[in-house]
C-alpha cells in the first residue's frame, strides 16, 4: 500500500450518531457519546506499581475502584501538566467502566455518515486500527475513535497487575 491508501473504517457511523468531542494538544477526537458515563474534573489518582506508563492508576468513583488510562500517553503523545481544563471521561470498555484522562472536553457533535471519511494508512510504522474514521465538520477534522480497539489492550495489561 502507498501512504496515499486509505484505512478502512473499524466501525460504521450510522445516521444522527453522536460523539463526545475532545482535545490532546492541538489535535480533537470524538468517541460514541453512549460510551459516556460522565465527566469529571481530574482528581486524585492512586498510583499502581508494574503497569504499562499509559494507566495512571485507579480512581474511587462512588465506591468502585476505576482504572484511569492517559490517552496523551496511550497515543504516544508527549506528557504534559494537568490544567483546570483536564477531565476524566469515564466510558464503558468491554464489560469495564474505565477513566480516560484528557486535556479537555470541547461538545457533542452529531455526525452524519457522509460525514466521514476513512483514516489514511500511514504505513505498518503508524497503528489506525483504533481510528474509526475522520469526520468533517465545517472547518474542524475530528478523529473518531474505537474505544474498545484504543482502551482494550491497556485494559489487559491492567487485569494482570490487579491479580
Amino acid at each position: 500500500m502507498s501512504s496515499l491508501d486509505t484505512h478502512e473504517p473499524t466501525e460504521l457511523v450510522t445516521d444522527g450518531s453522536q460523539f463526545l468531542a475532545f482535545r490532546l494538544g492541538e489535535e480533537e477526537y470524538g468517541l460514541e457519546i453512549l460510551r459516556v458515563q460522565e465527566i469529571k474534573g481530574y482528581s486524585k489518582i492512586t498510583p499502581l506499581p508494574n503497569t504499562p506508563s499509559e494507566i495512571k492508576g485507579v480512581m474511587n468513583l462512588r465506591g468502585s475502584v476505576v482504572p484511569v488510562i492517559d490517552l496523551r500517553t496511550r497515543l504516544g503523545m508527549r506528557e504534559t501538566e494537568y490544567t483546570v481544563f483536564t477531565v476524566i471521561i469515564v466510558v464503558t470498555v468491554e464489560t469495564k467502566i474505565v477513566g480516560l484522562v484528557v486535556d479537555a472536553v470541547s461538545d457533542v457533535l452529531n455526525v452524519e455518515p457522509e460525514m466521514v471519511v476513512p483514516a489514511p494508512d500511514l504505513g505498518a510504522e503508524v497503528d489506525v486500527s483504533f481510528l474509526t474514521g475522520i469526520a468533517r465538520t465545517g472547518d474542524r477534522l475530528v478523529s473518531l475513535l474505537s474505544i474498545d480497539k484504543l482502551v482494550g489492550s491497556a485494559s489487559v495489561a491492567l487485569d494482570g497487575a490487579l491479580v
